[in-house]
């Protein structure tokens, strides 16, 4: 089987929301839902460094969505099965059968499921992005899919694809040869609590190449 991952070197993040934009706008996803959020490490508020000026200061930005872990907490605790991994190890919901009883998004520690509104709205009348994003179920859960339509097609995810930084590196962890798997050969690379055993298949880097 596939392990499908996601590489994203912090250290050439700009924190621009490009990835996050991206994925919002060619998955056409309704209003107030974002699969993709860029979080500040830093002060209080978002894009505040933290530390005394005019010395010490720092602020790093951590871009996160699903995790696609490989022991995912929102798998067991669905009651109807509703979540499951596909055979490129991609966590999915199939917004089919979701119920949107919510057990899923208050599993998630990474805060990365959303439940949509009963009433779905979308900031433009008529749909933005790809022709073959997905349709949204009002009370279902969003998440993020690695653009599942996009990978049908041989693309890349779109937040991938519009990173001014080239901050992404992604594909299957199992084939040496991928865009991922040489990326992190030798690298060091820190998970997004690790300490849930979630094994997540998000990895973060801190060095500049």
């Amino acid at each position: 089987m596939a392990r499908y991952a996601m590489a994203i070197n912090i250290a050439r993040c700009i924190g621009c929301q490009s990835c996050a934009v991206a994925c919002k706008v060619n998955n056409n996803l309704p209003k107030d839902v974002w699969r993709n959020r860029v979080l500040t490490d830093g002060g209080e508020y978002q894009n505040t460094a933290r530390g005394t000026y005019p010395h010490s200061l720092q602020k790093d930005w951590y871009p996160t969505a699903c995790q696609h872990c490989t022991n995912p907490p929102c798998l067991p605790v669905c009651p109807v099965s509703a979540t499951s991994i596909d055979e490129r190890g991609i966590v999915v919901v199939d917004n089919t059968v979701c119920i949107g009883c919510g057990s899923c998004v208050k599993a998630c520690p990474y805060e990365a499921r959303m439940l949509n509104e009963s009433e779905i709205e979308y900031y433009a009348p008529h749909a933005l992005g790809d022709w073959d994003a997905p349709e949204h179920i009002n009370k279902t859960v969003e998440k993020c899919d690695f653009c599942l339509h996009r990978l049908d097609r041989g693309e890349k995810p779109a937040c991938m694809e519009f990173c001014p930084g080239d901050c992404r590196h992604w594909g299957d962890l199992e084939d040496p040869d991928s865009d991922i798997s040489t990326y992190l050969k030798g690298r060091q690379t820190s998970l997004l609590l690790e300490e849930e055993g979630t094994s997540p298949n998000c990895y973060y880097l801190t060095a500049k190449a």
